[in-house]
């Protein structure tokens, strides 16, 4: 039976979510794309298990993650039946619905009946009476933004989530749907954009301080571009690396070319001063901003986790090094 590291929380970091009472580790664990059923469960349990062993305390899902859709749920939740449900009460654990799950025209979008069917499947597939957060995974302007605010407070009225969250809405998709949640007293705490240091719109957009004004925090995901800031691609494409996947829909062989390893190239001599990889500093470049609460991680292999951890032990910029970046990134 598992039995967790009594140290875990000694080295991880924690930052409040906006001015709710929740914490979450700077550091949270997506399952986004490593966990589908070609992936080998036990290095998947591994890696949830050695996370928490770290102080990564937020597991993130949503109901279409695998693939198939559902088959990172599927994961999660025998490995909670594994011996990580006896630390249930120290864990975060979110999900979404938003975008398209299955064939058929109630399984995609913001419509009260995709919502709460598909929380209670995603439920069912974890084993667990409740989700920490239920998200809405997209903007719909395809339905009553109204309807799906409506159906967010009633999944929380329903006890099948404590709290809820936006992802991928921009700052005034925000505004507009902060104004109805609040009419409707929905325990909102948390957006989820993309954000990188190739994929910066949310500064453009001002969503950091959006967020804040609105009393809620921000975590971000895709920090490493989809692995495309690491330190595999300076001298070439590796045959075993995502961009030579067939089956990573985000990220393709041409997205490396020669002008963003150049930029790797330089991005690595300032992360080598550091003492850090690519992939470390660019991490922690994403929490360089208190208001960005966490940002998510996602490995293949628990050597990889170990080394996103590591990051943490240098999570300091100094003006010098910021000013290097930008100039790097904007070149």
């Amino acid at each position: 039976m598992y039995v967790a590291n009594p140290d875990r929380y000694q080295k991880m970091q924690y930052r409040r979510l906006g001015n709710s009472g929740l914490v979450l580790p700077v550091l949270s664990f997506g399952m986004w794309y490593n966990f589908g059923e070609h992936n080998d469960y036990d290095t998947s349990k591994a890696m949830i298990l050695k996370a928490f062993d770290h102080g990564i305390t937020h597991f993130d899902l949503a109901n279409n993650y695998g693939p198939p859709p559902g088959h990172a749920e599927t994961v999660m939740g025998r490995i909670l039946n594994d011996g990580l449900i006896a630390y249930r009460d120290e864990i975060i654990i979110s999900t979404k619905a938003g975008f398209r799950m299955h064939d058929g025209p109630y399984q995609d979008g913001g419509s009260r009946k995709y919502l709460m069917s598909s929380l209670d499947q995603s439920l069912k597939r974890l084993g667990i009476p409740y989700v920490d957060i239920f998200y809405h995974h997209r903007y719909d302007s395809q339905t009553s933004l109204r309807e799906t605010m409506i159906a967010l407070r009633d999944i929380v009225l329903s006890g099948k989530a404590l709290y809820v969250g936006l992802s991928n809405y921009n700052a005034e998709q925000l505004k507009t749907a902060h104004k109805i949640l609040n009419e409707l007293n929905v325990p909102y705490v948390i957006t989820q954009p993309s954000y990188s240091m190739l994929n910066r719109w949310i500064e453009k957009d001002n969503l950091l301080e959006t967020q804040k004004n609105l009393g809620g925090g921000v975590i971000c995901y895709s920090a490493l571009a989809q692995g495309l800031l690491t330190n595999k691609y300076i001298t070439g494409i590796p045959s075993d690396s995502r961009a030579k996947n067939p089956d990573a829909l985000w990220f393709k062989e041409k997205d490396v070319t020669p002008e963003v390893v150049e930029k790797l190239k330089k991005l690595d001599l300032i992360a080598s001063k550091r003492g850090q990889t690519i992939a470390q500093m660019a991490l922690v470049w994403t929490l360089r901003d208190e208001k960005m609460t966490s940002t998510l991680i996602s490995t293949s292999k628990p050597k990889q986790l170990e080394e996103n951890l590591a990051a943490l032990d240098n999570m300091n910029f100094t003006e010098d090094e910021l000013l290097q970046i930008d100039h790097i990134l904007n070149s």
